[in-house]
């Protein structure tokens, strides 16, 4: 868990991701357009992808992807983004996190 931690704190915005799923394309299109970019790590695609894999499960992670983390915190998943995101708050979390300037 402290990889993640410390992946999750080098960035602004940072996803947790597969390749071959489709709320995590949903969630990373909806940061793009936002006009963030955020720091991608693809699960499926990383050689310690599946150790990755249990220590955000082991953070509580469900489903374990998209996890998203904004200003090195743990947000949640794509429900919990797109419940903030409909809500307003993703974009005063975004500027906190310096993710946004506008």
């Amino acid at each position: 868990m402290e990889s993640i931690a410390k992946l999750a704190a080098k960035s602004a915005v940072v996803i947790f991701s597969k390749s071959s799923c489709c709320m995590c394309h949903a969630i990373k299109r909806l940061f793009y357009e936002q006009g963030v970019s955020p720091m991608i790590y693809e699960l499926d695609e990383v050689s310690n992808g599946k150790e990755m894999e249990r220590a955000l499960k082991r953070l509580g992670c469900n489903p374990i992807v998209p996890a998203v983390f904004i200003g090195g915190s743990f947000v949640g998943s794509a429900s919990d983004v797109m419940t903030l995101h409909i809500n307003g708050s993703l974009k005063k979390m975004l500027k906190d996190a310096g993710a946004l300037w506008l």
